[in-house]
Order: structure tokens, then C-alpha cells, then sequence
């Protein structure tokens, strides 16, 4: 088990910080005009002194509804200003607010609610009828909107009484549970990480290291609440150090919020990055002006000439410096601009491996793009590269607080004041991860430079071992080919105990809508598009190009394009977009065994 430590670091008020409701309080006090929560284009916004005047209203609604200290309820909300006021209100009680994917079937929801034991769930009309569905018993279930068993404007226009949100905010402990965050379940049922005040409190104060934010800055929320990173890098960070937080409803809007928000910080998970990459790309390809062409061509190359000599620990050289500063002025800065990246402090890409060309092009572009590793049970960031050191291929060095250690068998180790309670309901699993000397085993493979940086290999039970015994890391190949085209999406390689690795490749719809009016095919037809010679060669081409860039038995020897994407939260992938392989292989069990088939069918392409 993991021992908690009571942490304080400066709030930017210069008061010392141990709970989340403390951090608040000090910032809503500090800027009560400036705006703390807004939605794309202003359409809401709201200041921190609103904010903290409904979250009083909330808390004591909530209070009377009979939520108590240690209570969890869940939220079932999509990103939207409610979610903050809620989920502050309820930390200001000392309940355990905790999120739950807005994809989770009735029967996910049952069991999630079952293992919090919450009996109050906060959630909008769209997702009534899977809570409902579910069937769980509830005391009460409240809408943000509309419908439900009571509304949020019905909790808010609760009479105050003699309700103290001082009081109940003080009685707050750093050691008290703040949410739980259940893991996505890619091998087995979710767990329900406890992360305490601590837990949160220590990671925002390891980061302030990297990153001076407050009032001013500013950071866009898209992915889910049930996710640490958006829990920690919005949520929490905006109630201890003021940043201003834009809701995103739809993930399909983040360039157009970008381009408004112009933020200060922004987390991408690797898919986002690559699609603003792709998103670029596309507009060269269909600019018509063979000037403006031919000049935004050039440079991109020698934004990327410049990064990898960067990158590669080289001097510029004079020509090469004074090529980039005219290539930034003309074309470098406007695209900064344009994407809404111009003003930005920290870009980090997280959750999953993301290919080393992508990390390169963004840095050619002026924005260094960082990696992080982390998990649930580490309250998010345990270790990072800098902008002034990015050591792609790595996800760099341990945050101060954070020890980091190998095992034996490469597993990576950590230890801190990040490192969860516990698993809730689960002491066994509990023990099973945090020895009795506090170290969590984190079940990524992983190796460590002479400089201190550590690289993750793969999830120790995803790495691949063929026939002859070799260990392959799946990531490392799927990288490989969705680096080579944005046509490609997203890919499974397989060949745990097989002759050579094949593939399953996954097409990006948005791409390939774009290559079916070339064709004349609907682009909503991706099985047609699957099926074409022309999308064939492409993919056949990028996955040899992707082969080139690794050793011959790790090489795709044959693979099929599937006729359908992949969806967040659907059976192949998680919420936040980690490949659920053990699915995936039931699923597509036919389709794999006709891949080693002596005579496999016509959609098998083959390079052997």
C-alpha cells in the first residue's frame, strides 16, 4: 500500500494549498470578474465569482438532497461548465464526484455504480435512458438540463439555511478520497482508482515546475472527465492556479476551438495530433497556387531540417538559421496562428506512443510537442521530456517527487506522492500492484538512457513473441505504419507465436471522405474505399514504407483493410482510444486465421 503524505505547495495567491476546496477558495477571492468557465465563442461564461456563488448554492442543494462526507456520486456529463460547478461543489463537501464515460452501456453503468455504491448520479437528458436502462437503485437522479428525478436549477434554488460551505470545506482532509477513476478495461472489468487531495495536490505542484500558469492562461477541455488527464490538467489545475478553462462538447470542434481559444496549454492524446498533422498536409496538397505551394513546401522543409538538427544535438548552421527565420516569418507563424498554437506554453501528447515523425514535424512547425507517461494510478504525469529537451523516443525524465525504478524483468516501477490509495473494493489487486515499500508496478516494459530518460518498450502482456521465440512491441509497429500515412488510422499487429506479424488496418474516415471524391465513391462507403485498387496501393505503399523503419521480423508480411471504422468506446478501442486487443482478437478471430492461411482470400494483401 501507498502511504499518503500531506503536501502543501503555494497556491498563486502565495497561501499554501492541501486540498482542492482550499485551492479554490483562494482563487475565486484572487480575479472574482475575470472569466473562469466559458464555452466556445462565449456563448456561456462565467466569472469566478459566479462560480463560486452557485457553487455554495450547489453544495447546499446537494447537502440537502443528503449527500455527505466520503459519499461518492456520479457524473455522467459531457464537457460542459456544469460539470465544474458540480463536481467542485461536491469536493466542497467532501464527497468523491467521479465520472463515467458517456459511451458506457446500461450494463457498464450497473456495474460502475455497483462498485462506487454512489445513489446519486448527476447527468444530462441525453444519457437518461442508459442510466435507466441500467436499472441500478438510485435516491436520486439530477439533470443538468432537463428530466431526471430533480434538475440542477431545482438543486440550486435549495434554500441556504444554515448550510456552512466554509465549514464543510475545512473538514476536507488531504488524505480524503477527490474521485475515482476507472481504468478503461482492457483486461478485465474497470478498477476504480481512489486518488486523494494528496495524490492531486502533489502532481499540480511537481508540474508548476515546468509550467507557470494562471489567470490569463487558458486550456481547452474536450477529452472525458472520467480521464485523469483532463481531471488534472483542467479541472483541478483551474480551481488552484485560475486558468481559464473553454468546454468543447464535441471532440470533432477541437481545431475550430483551438483557432478561437488560442490556449496557453493543450493536451492531445496521440490521434489528435496526428489529425491537426494530417489537417495540414491536406491543405498543401489541395492549395492550387503553385506559388503559395511550392513556398509552404519549402518551409516545412526547413522547419524540419531545422528540428532534426535540434533534435540531433547539431548547430543550425548560418545558412540554415537564416532560412528558418525567413521560412517562420512567411509561413512558420501563420500556421501557429491559424491552428490557435501561436501562444502556446506547454503541448503534450500522452495516454499512448505516438510516432516519432509526428513529434519531429510539429517541432519543425515551432511547436515542441512533449511526452508524458503516466497512469490512473499515478494521478496522471510521473515523467516528461522539456521543450528544451525532447528526446523523442523517450517520454524523458521523473517529475521532482517521483522515484522511478526498473525490475528485473524491465517492468517499470514507481513510487511518490502521486501513487493512488488503492483500488476500490479490491485489496488484493491493491497489493498485487503497491508493495509493502509503496512501489507500483506499472506493467509497462521499459529501458532508461545514460542521461536518465525512460523509454516504454510496451504493456509487459502485449508484447508479441513469435514463433522462434523473438519479442516484438506491437506499438512499435503499429507506429511504424500510421506514421508512413494519415490515410491509416489506426492498426493491430498480430503474431504472438506466428511465423511473421500481420496486420489489421483500420482507415481514417475524415481521409478517406476526402480520397473518395477524387474517386467518384460515396465517402461514407468505407467498405467500398477498402475495396478500391487505388486506397490498396496507397495502404500497400505505406505499410512497406512503414517496414522500412523496422527490423525484418518485426515487418508486416500481410494484413487486411477492414470496411469500417473504429469509435471510441466501441469494441475495439477504449474511450480514450487504447486498442482493446484480447476484443479485437475474439472479434476478428476469422479474419486473423485467414492472415496465416495457406490460401488466404482475396481481401489479404500480401508482401512476402
Amino acid at each position: 500500500m501507498s502511504v499518503v503524505t500531506e503536501i502543501a505547495f503555494p497556491h498563486a495567491s502565495g497561501v499554501g494549498v492541501r486540498t482542492l476546496p482550499e485551492g479554490f477558495t483562494h482563487t475565486a477571492r484572487m480575479r472574482p470578474d475575470a472569466i473562469a468557465l466559458r464555452t466556445p465563442g462565449g456563448t456561456v461564461e462565467i466569472t469566478w465569482a459566479e462560480y463560486a456563488r452557485r457553487v455554495e448554492r450547489i453544495a447546499a442543494g446537494l447537502s440537502a438532497l443528503g449527500v455527505r462526507r466520503g459519499e461518492p456520486v456520479a457524473l455522467m456529463l459531457g464537457n460542459r461548465p456544469e460539470f465544474h460547478l458540480v463536481d467542485t461543489a461536491l469536493l466542497h463537501l467532501g464527497a468523491i464526484p467521479f465520472s463515467i464515460y458517456n459511451t458506457s452501456a446500461p450494463e457498464q453503468i450497473d456495474y460502475l455504480f455497483t462498485d462506487a455504491g454512489n445513489s446519486v448520479v448527476i447527468t444530462e437528458q441525453a444519457f437518461l435512458a442508459a442510466i435507466e436502462g441500467a436499472g441500478t437503485a438510485l435516491d436520486h437522479v439530477v439533470s443538468v438540463d432537463s428530466g431526471g428525478t430533480i434538475t440542477l436549477a431545482e438543486v440550486e434554488d435549495t434554500d441556504l439555511g444554515d448550510f456552512d460551505l466554509q465549514a464543510a470545506a475545512d473538514a476536507v482532509q488531504p488524505s480524503d478520497i477527490a474521485t475515482l477513476i476507472y481504468t478503461s478495461g482492457t483486461t478485465g472489468p474497470p478498477k476504480g482508482v481512489e486518488i486523494t487531495h494528496a495524490n492531486i495536490v502533489a502532481e499540480l505542484s511537481a508540474l508548476a515546475e515546468h509550467l507557470t500558469i494562471g489567470f490569463g492562461d487558458r486550456i481547452i477541455s474536450y477529452l472525458p472527465a472520467a480521464h485523469i488527464a483532463d481531471r488534472v490538467s483542467a479541472h483541478a489545475a483551474s480551481l488552484v492556479r485560475g486558468i481559464q478553462i473553454t468546454s468543447v462538447s464535441d471532440p470533432r470542434e477541437i481545431a475550430a476551438a483551438l483557432a478561437e481559444v488560442h490556449p496557453s496549454v493543450f493536451f492531445g492524446v496521440p490521434r489528435v495530433w496526428q489529425k491537426i498533422k494530417a489537417g495540414i498536409e491536406g491543405k498543401l496538397e489541395a492549395e492550387t497556387n503553385p506559388v503559395k505551394s511550392k513556398l509552404a513546401a519549402w518551409a516545412l522543409g526547413v522547419g524540419s531540417a531545422a528540428a532534426r538538427a535540434d533534435l540531433a544535438g547539431t548547430s543550425r548552421g548560418r545558412i540554415l538559421e537564416t532560412q528558418y527565420m525567413i521560412a517562420d516569418k512567411l509561413i512558420l507563424s501563420a500556421v501557429r496562428g491559424a491552428l490557435g498554437l501561436d501562444n502556446i506554453k506547454l503541448a503534450a501528447s500522452g495516454a499512448a506512443s505516438i510516432p516519432a515523425e509526428v513529434l519531429e514535424f510539429f517541432a519543425g512547425l515551432g511547436i515542441p510537442v512533449v511526452e508524458v507517461w503516466g497512469m490512473s494510478e499515478t494521478t496522471a504525469v510521473s515523467t516528461m521530456t522539456t521543450a528544451d529537451d525532447l528526446r523523442i523516443g523517450t517520454v524523458g525524465k521523473p517529475l521532482t517527487g517521483v522515484e522511478i525504478k526498473l525490475a528485473d524483468d524491465g517492468e517499470l516501477l514507481v513510487r511518490g506522492p502521486m501513487v493512488m490509495r488503492g483500488y476500490r473494493n479490491q485489496p488484493e489487486k491493491t497489493a498485487d500492484t503497491i508493495d509493502s515499500d509503496g512501489w507500483l508496478a506499472s506493467g509497462d516494459i521499459a529501458t532508461v538512457d545514460a542521461d536518465g530518460n525512460y523509454k516504454i518498450v510496451d504493456r509487459k502482456k502485449e508484447l508479441l513473441i513469435n514463433e522462434s521465440g523473438k519479442n516484438l512491441s506491437p506499438t512499435n509497429i503499429e507506429n511504424a505504419l500510421k506514421a508512413s500515412s494519415s490515410l491509416i488510422s489506426q492498426v493491430v499487429a498480430l503474431g504472438d507465436g506466428k511465423p511473421y506479424v500481420s496486420a489489421l488496418v483500420v482507415l481514417d474516415p475524415d481521409v478517406a471522405a476526402a480520397r473518395a471524391g477524387a474517386l467518384g465513391l460515396d465517402a461514407a462507403d468505407l467498405a467500398a474505399l477498402a475495396e478500391h485498387p487505388d486506397i490498396r496501393e496507397e495502404v500497400r505503399s505505406a505499410v512497406t514504407t512503414g517496414n522500412g523503419k523496422l527490423s525484418r521480423v518485426e515487418q508486416i508480411k500481410r494484413f487486411v483493410i477492414l470496411p469500417h471504422a473504429w469509435e471510441p468506446g466501441g469494441d475495439e478501442l477504449t474511450p480514450t482510444m487504447k486498442l482493446r486487443r484480447t476484443p479485437i482478437s475474439t472479434k476478428y478471430a476469422e479474419l486473423i486465421v485467414d492472415l496465416y492461411a495457406t490460401d488466404p482470400g482475396g481481401a489479404v494483401i500480401d508482401l512476402r
